[in-house]
């Protein structure tokens, strides 16, 4: 998709930036054939409570006594997870039983945002699930509840409002909330996603009014395993989870950064079809170094300075181990905004033993090992030699030969022969890249005179601004293109708004995660994959530039457009799960013939199921 003439240009090595992954599966099943009697709490009749028990539904009387209740213990989804509810997209038209423990009234229905459908529910549902009165007793269709929600969210001026609706949305009326997500995904993914995200976790803990995951803090040592437990739902298939260091680029919110892992697990599920109830973010909680947080009367965190070296070690340890022990060998687990200290070494303890990635550190140096690779694989050019077309620059300038004593592990591959260059402009001036990709979290390095720089050595210069957020791109889109004389081929990490030059409407492309991670994580879980392997990135940048299309390329944009997500991750996730059967990583056998129709069968549907 990009041709590198002469070399290929990252600044500021391995620290922040996109990137990419993610996944799921699901089988047509029955539904669940349940029966529960739900009465009054004054009625002198029994009352009849089914409470879940492994694979079978156990009926317990008001007497004491109990039975077994009529359920196929058959009702297995990708190698065993237990589905219930059947909410892939193949099972819309089935009929669905909306609990797992039947209640004594309607009330708690429509408190439980997993199946509440406000005034969607039918006659037929109200008087079935003791909803008569509780109502009032007009009902409308799930899309023109949509038309309300968003007349609702436009009113609002300020970013961080429509985030706090769609939260509160995503509290009360779960499919509601990913049946806007989805059909209105070029307009809502700023707000529940970058660039909003970053605001909302500076400020998590004056609006935090719900738990939306788990949070475990060093107060839990010893006891992860049984916290674990204390989730609701147990068939996790992703978890993403933050300590809170390094949050975009924005540094250490500590406990805030949940408002990250909450998030990205919204995109795996509206993006990538991974069911809601599949999915758990985490944050590990060691304390902060962020004194002003620390000085916060409304910081929800532990108020004490970051743990370090072998007691956050052993925490994580514990936490991973429980993790495995709790939801198996396929779960994934995604690193997020961990520090370069520690991420490091997360990665490489743990991507041996437990299916996981960051998409972070495998943004940085992990962009540059990805182009390598690809053009390896494209002019059967030697990996050591393809890594020579690409060269790095970090705080201290070009990263050569000259520092390697010096330098972190992780940029030790990119030394190369060279003399020490010390400002990005004379690198640029000295290097001559056709492509400039800033992954540094440091806004505004990409200066005037670099982007003139790149733009005098090449006809159309490629410069990506990658870090998140808007605050901390390296440009803006209005400065690439003006300073570019309108030549720059541009792309951020969050999005800008179309910018006009000399009569000509210029729109950036969005080159976010978001693209990659969703269809990645749903190829991993389709295919039951236990690994991670680098080549499963590769497959996922190649499935998402085939879906560039000619006419996009004319117009300077070099990504598809968001409203296509959902099929762009169905590719995506067809090609990692095909690698992952090739290298022998994937574990559902048989393997689908059309693995495409099978990804798009896998996902999660919005629509409201009908009850009993």
């Amino acid at each position: 998709m990009i041709s590198l003439h002469r070399s290929c240009f990252l600044n500021n090595a391995g620290i922040s930036g996109p990137s990419s992954l993610f996944s799921y599966k699901l089988n047509k099943l029955p539904p669940a054939s349940v029966k529960a009697t739900a009465l009054g709490p004054n009625s002198d009749r029994n009352i009849s409570v089914l409470v879940e028990n492994n694979n079978t539904l156990k009926e317990i009387r008001q007497d004491g006594t109990s039975s077994v209740a009529d359920v196929d213990s058959d009702l297995t989804v990708a190698g065993g997870d237990l589905e219930v509810y059947n909410e892939n997209a193949s099972t819309e038209d089935q009929l669905v039983t909306p609990w797992a423990v039947s209640v004594a009234s309607g009330y708690s229905l429509l408190r439980d945002p997993h199946h509440n459908k406000g005034l969607a529910f039918t006659e037929k549902e109200r008087d079935a699930h003791y909803l008569r009165g509780l109502l009032p007793p007009t009902i409308i269709s799930q899309e023109l509840q949509e038309k309300k929600m968003m007349y609702s969210i436009r009113k609002y001026q300020v970013p961080l409002q429509k985030y706090m609706a769609m939260m509160d949305l995503q509290e009360t009326n779960e499919r509601l909330f990913y049946k806007l997500l989805i059909d209105n995904v070029e307009e809502l993914l700023p707000v529940v996603y970058t660039p909003t995200v970053g605001k909302a976790c500076q400020k998590y803990g004056s609006i935090f009014r719900r738990p939306q995951g788990l949070f475990i803090s060093l107060k839990e040592k010893g006891k992860i395993h049984e916290i674990l437990r204390n989730w609701p739902q147990k068939n996790i298939q992703v978890i993403v989870v933050t300590d809170g260091e390094r949050i975009l680029g924005l540094g250490d919110l500590g406990c805030q950064g949940m408002g990250i892992p909450v998030g990205k697990l919204s995109l795996y599920t509206a993006l990538g079809g991974v069911r809601p109830s599949a999915c758990l973010p985490v944050t590990i909680d060691v304390g902060t170094n962020n004194e002003k947080l620390l000085n916060d009367e409304f910081y929800i965190g532990l108020r004490q300075r970051r743990a370090t070296g072998q007691e956050y070690a052993e925490l994580m340890h514990e936490f991973m181990t429980a993790v495995k022990q709790n939801y198996g060998e396929k779960v994934l687990i995604q690193f997020e905004d961990f520090a370069n200290h520690n991420a490091f070494d997360l990665l490489a303890k743990y991507s041996t033993t437990h299916l996981v990635f960051n998409d972070d550190i495998q943004a940085g140096t992990g962009i540059a090992e990805l182009i390598a690779l690809e053009i390896s694989k494209q002019t059967n050019m030697p990996l050591e030699e393809a890594r020579k077309k690409i060269s790095l620059v970090d705080s201290k300038g070009l990263i050569v030969n000259s520092r390697i004593d010096s330098l972190q592990h992780f940029k030790k591959p990119w030394a190369h022969d060279h003399e020490p260059v010390k400002k990005l402009v004379d690198a640029v001036n000295v290097i001559k890249p056709t492509v400039l990709i800033g992954t540094s979290g440091v806004g505004r390095t990409f200066t005037k005179e670099v982007v003139e720089a790149m733009a005098a050595l090449n006809d159309k210069p490629i410069i990506f601004s990658l870090s998140n957020p808007t605050s901390q791109s390296e440009c803006t889109a209005e400065e690439a293109y003006k300073w570019s004389k309108g030549r720059a081929i541009f792309a951020s990490g969050s999005p800008f708004d179309p910018v006009e030059y000399k009569g000509r409407v210029f729109v950036s492309g969005q080159a976010n995660n978001a693209y990659i991670f969703p269809g990645f994580g749903l190829g991993l879980i389709m295919s039951g994959a236990i690994r991670v392997h680098d080549d499963m990135l590769l497959a996922a940048s190649e499935a998402l530039a085939a879906q560039v299309t000619q006419e996009s390329l004319d117009k300077g944009l070099i990504y598809p457009p968001f409203r296509n997500i959902r099929k762009i991750s169905a590719h995506i996730a067809a090609n990692v799960a095909d690698k992952a059967y090739e290298l022998g990583l994937a574990t559902h056998q048989p393997r689908p013939k059309d693995l495409v129709k099978y990804a798009e069968s896998c996902m999660y549907s919005p629509a409201y199921r009908s009850y009993r």
